[in-house]
């Protein structure tokens, strides 16, 4: 893989920047203010899975934006028995993602392995993410600097899995699918995708899920060095 690469594309959220620290530190301190009486951590037991589930129907077209937003949040105090109004749900989502790229925690070892890759590659970024908190997230959490581009899925009007974002981000790099690799979290949108669209592809997987054997796989994102 070494010696063909020289584009890296790298997933945002849950591979570079620590989505479930930055989210827990926002919705702790909206609860604080304004819902003093809703644990953050019995909360967050309800919200992660929920979350995930709402952002794959998301991905695949099944889920708007407004209702992504609204969804997860009306599914989650449901299931902590919270009566909550529209309203107020309305009201946590819009100070939800203010407050989410003010927070800027990161995967450890990123800073210092985007460090080492920038001096040997071209990195860039592909994002599902709403562009808007995407850009932020990048700005406040320094990482500007390292990529060249950054792709998300409201400008390619596609979202990963699907190949038409892939083929964007190619564009915008002006790279090869044959020199280029994708890193991320997501087996669905980032491995699988990558690897139907051509690209090669890094699993990123901190929790050490059982994968198939032939799927490239880091459990921490120095281990690059060892591969690039």
């Amino acid at each position: 893989m070494k010696d063909q690469i020289r584009h890296i594309f790298f997933d945002l959220d849950h591979t570079l920047w620590d989505f479930d620290t930055n989210s827990a530190l926002a919705f702790d301190e909206i609860f604080q203010k304004d819902f003093p009486s809703v644990p953050t951590d019995f909360f967050l037991e309800k919200y992660i899975p929920i979350n995930q589930a709402c952002w794959a129907l998301f991905q695949v077209d099944k889920m708007t934006h407004e209702q992504l937003r609204y969804q997860r949040l009306k599914q989650s105090f449901d299931a902590i028995g919270f009566e909550i109004s529209d309203q107020q749900i309305d009201q946590i989502a819009v100070d939800y993602i203010r407050l989410l790229p003010e927070f800027n925690h990161l995967f450890d070892d990123a800073i210092d392995t985007l460090n080492y890759l920038k001096e040997r590659y071209v990195l860039h970024i592909i994002t599902n993410g709403f562009a808007q908190v995407q850009f932020r997230k990048i700005s406040n959490s320094n990482l500007s600097q390292y990529f060249q581009t950054v792709t998300n899925s409201e400008m390619a009007g596609a979202k990963k899995p699907h190949p038409l974002i892939f083929q964007h981000a190619l564009n915008l790099a002006q790279a090869q699918k044959e020199e280029s690799v994708m890193i991320g979290d997501s087996m669905q949108a980032d491995i699988i995708g990558a690897l139907d669209f051509g690209m090669q592809a890094i699993f990123f997987n901190p929790s050490q899920l059982t994968v198939a054997e032939d799927v490239v796989q880091i459990c921490n994102l120095a281990e690059l060095k060892t591969i690039f």
